[in-house]
Parts: C-alpha cells; structure tokens; sequence
C-alpha cells in the first residue's frame, strides 16, 4: 500500500508518517488488520512469516510490528528475541489465539509493548496501536530536542545553557577540569553545583576512577570525620569493626564536599592536612595512609563572612578557594529556564510514563517572568508535579507569585484524586495498567473510583 499524503499538499500528518508491518499467516487476519489499520495509519506492511518480513525490515524502518506468536517455520517469540538483539526500538505488539501465563511471561521478557488474544475487536487493535504510536511520537520528540539542546548548549556533560552567564561558568569548568587542582563551587542552592562537579570529574583525567558526593550537612558533627576518614575498631562507642572512610573510596577519582561550610571545627582542620599532605589518618589509628584524591567543594553561603565571623577557617578557605566557580541563579539568566524546562520535560514524561505537556505561549512567559528562588531544582519540581497533575498549574497572573502556587491548600484525598484520574488518562481508561502503575491493587483503585463517581 502506498504512503498517503495529504489532500491540499500539506505535511503528512504524524499519523499518516506511522509505518506498520503485520506478520501473520492468517490470510483473513492479515485482510482484517490491513483494512483497519490503513484508516488511520500511512503505511501498512504485510508478510504471512518471518522469512518474508525479513526482506521488508531490511528495506523500512517500522514504527511497529504486529506479530503473531505462532508462526511457520521461527515462531513471534523467538523473531522477537532476534529483533531486540539486534537493536530493533520500535513497538511490538504480540497477538496469539492460545495464550497462558507462561506465554505472557515470556512475551513481557521477549520485549513486546502489548499483548492481545484473539479474537479481538477493531477497538482493541486501535487502541494498543495508538498507544504505541503515542510513544513513538514521543521518542521522535524526544530525538529532535536532544538534538536541539546538544546544538544550542555547551559541551559540558549535563549542564543545560544558553545563556552568557553559564556559557562562562561552562567556559571555565572545560579550562580548569583538565589539572588537580581544587576547586570551590558557590552559588544559591539548587542552582546545579553538583552537576558542575560532576561534569568536572567527566572532563577531567580522573573520569574513569569514582565520584563520591557527601553532604556535610546531612552527617552528624561527631560522625563525619569517621566518614571522610574511616576509623579502627574501637575507635569510639559503637565502632564495632572497621571501615574506610570516603577519601580511601575516592581513590584515584573525586570527592565532592557539597555544603562544606557546615563542616564542624575539627574536621576542618584535619580536612586541611590532608589537602596540605594527601595523606589520611583513621579515627583511632596510628597508621597514615596516602590518597590520590581531587577535592571539590561547594557552598551557598559566603564563606568570606563566615571566615570574618571565626565560622570557618581562613586557612581551609584558601586552599578550597584553588579556583573557584560561582554559578548564577536562574532568575540572572531567563533565556535558561525554557531550554531547561523542555528538557526536564522530556526525561521525565519517559520515566513517569507520562503523555507529554504542549509548552503554550502562556506558559512560556509565566515561567521566564518568575524570578524561581529555589532556582534549577524549583523548575525541574514544577515541571514532575505538573506532568503528575496532567497540566501547567500556572497559579494567579502575578508574575511574583511561582507558577506553581496554588491559590489555597489542598487536602490530601485531592491530590490522590487528580493524580489517579490523570494516570488513568495517561493510560486511557485501562484501570489495570494504572493500578500497576500507581502501585496498588486494581480493588483498591476501583474502590476509589467508585467512591469518587468516576467508574
């Protein structure tokens, strides 16, 4: 069958460009699905085994293959096995008159998007195919963006920019990732110290050896110099055995000290010696034991100050402050937050299995106008609750107020309600899938729906 286009020469439309070969060797199927499928798709394929499909996937990439499990000659399961090894993306749909559990399983395990038993309807086939073709779009969207923020970013791993500002942090993370030096990251919390730490150990000799992140404000005072520096057993109450502290896990790569202010006197200054010898002693050991560790510290307080007010060693301030890298807050560069956002957009409508959200005109300018004092890490929240919720909550026309911000506060049943009905909706109305995907039992969610009048 021919590829259509469009009656006025326009485009072909998305579902008209959706190519789709059906294996089976069942005439009147094959008849069946040709018929049903060509009303709403491009392209529809057909071959009555997989010795003749072989020919047809050599000369066209299919956005789908509907698949019979039974089959002369290799059966769907086995072909599928086959498809995968070789790197076949696309959806699978299995389709079989004699099914069990077992079956099933293997389907699941074989790679297949769905799975239907005949005999079924036209309504079942369309919606299977629509979902698949709803995940293709998807992964096709998702091409094209990466493409375009691999274009109109830096070449730093992970950090997504445009702008003047973060094209100069990202300027001199590639220029000083190379050396061993230390290196200190400031900047207001949530504006991505940790991806730039990471992207300097990714660009830096020592990317092949590990990355080990600890928060110093997360550790107990009386705890965090075992962590960092291990101790013996006996030590103190409670060291029953023991254990490497983290510089002894950094061996050879980088530790990263995210909120290093907050790190009591004492480990301070035994942080200092070792970036003064690079040599470790455990808690309650005699023994010193060399490290090859590159150290990078961030912080969103002024360490300045904290040096004035005795908070903070001098001398650790400096050997912190080697080079240091101030990240700007995102209200400081706007032309970031609607690359951000489409990107946050695109990972995470994947991973929550999510349909993805159309950035309106409006939508675009609330976000770019409000001034996010919880910077990356308030945009990338804003964006998951509102592929959760199925829509931009964009809150009142105050540019000062987030997006986000509802007008008042809701209860805890509501926002189980709206975030069952949109999975529900992202599943289309299938209670079974979104059981499975809410994490509950199909009684329980039936239960709920039934109590909110929505069966």
């Amino acid at each position: 069958m021919e590829e259509r286009t469009s009656a006025n020469g326009n485009a072909p439309s998305p579902q008209q460009q959706f190519s789709v070969l059906v294996v089976d060797d069942e005439p009147g199927m094959i008849s069946f699905l040709q018929r049903a499928l060509s009303q709403h798709y491009g392209k529809v394929d057909t071959a009555g085994s997989v010795e003749q499909a072989l020919p047809l996937l050599r000369h066209r990439l299919y956005d789908l293959i509907v698949l019979d499990i039974s089959l002369p000659g290799r059966s769907g399961i086995e072909w599928l096995h086959d498809l995968r090894a070789d790197g076949f993306a696309g959806d699978v749909i299995l389709i079989t008159a004699y099914a069990d559990l077992d079956t099933a399983i293997d389907a699941l395990r074989a790679g297949a998007s769905d799975f239907l038993l005949k005999p079924f309807s036209v309504a079942q086939m369309l919606n299977a195919v629509a979902r698949c073709f709803e995940r293709s779009l998807l992964r096709r969207e998702n091409f094209v963006l990466r493409r375009e923020i691999a274009e109109r970013s830096t070449a730093v791993d992970g950090v997504i920019c445009q702008s003047d500002a973060m094209q100069g942090v990202c300027e001199r993370i590639k220029r000083i990732a190379p050396s061993n030096a230390t290196v200190l990251l400031t900047g207001e919390s949530g504006t991505g110290k940790e991806v730039a730490a990471r992207a300097l150990h990714q660009m830096s000799p020592r990317h092949n050896g590990p990355f080990v992140p600890i928060n110093c404000a997360a550790i107990a005072a009386e705890l965090i110099e075992s962590e960092l520096f291990g101790h013996v057993k006996g030590a103190f109450t409670g060291a029953h055995s023991s254990r490497e502290g983290l510089f002894y896990y950094a061996q050879g790569g980088t530790l990263f000290l995210d909120e290093v202010a907050e790190m009591p006197a004492a480990a301070q200054a035994k942080l200092l010696r070792v970036l003064e010898e690079r040599r470790i002693r455990p808690l309650g050991s005699e023994q010193e034991i060399p490290v090859d560790v590159r150290v990078i510290a961030a912080t969103n307080r002024d360490l300045k100050e904290d040096v004035a007010s005795q908070r903070f060693r001098q001398d650790l301030y400096y050997r912190l402050q080697v080079v240091e890298v101030n990240l700007p807050p995102l209200r400081e560069r706007p032309e970031d937050v609607v690359l951000l956002a489409r990107h946050f957009l695109a990972g995470m409508a994947q991973s929550l299995n999510v349909p993805p959200l159309e950035m309106t005109p409006r939508a675009l300018a609330r976000m770019t106008a409000y001034d996010w004092p919880g910077n990356v890490r308030e945009l990338r929240n804003f964006i998951e609750r509102s592929l959760i919720l199925g829509w931009f909550d964009l809150g009142p026309d105050d540019d000062n107020q987030p997006p986000s911000s509802p007008s008042c506060f809701e209860t805890l049943e509501a926002v189980e309600k709206r975030h069952i009905l949109a999975t529900l909706q992202a599943c289309h109305g299938n209670k079974s899938e979104a059981a499975r995907q809410l994490g509950v039992s199909r009684k329980t969610l039936d239960r709920k729906c039934s109590a909110w009048g929505c069966d």
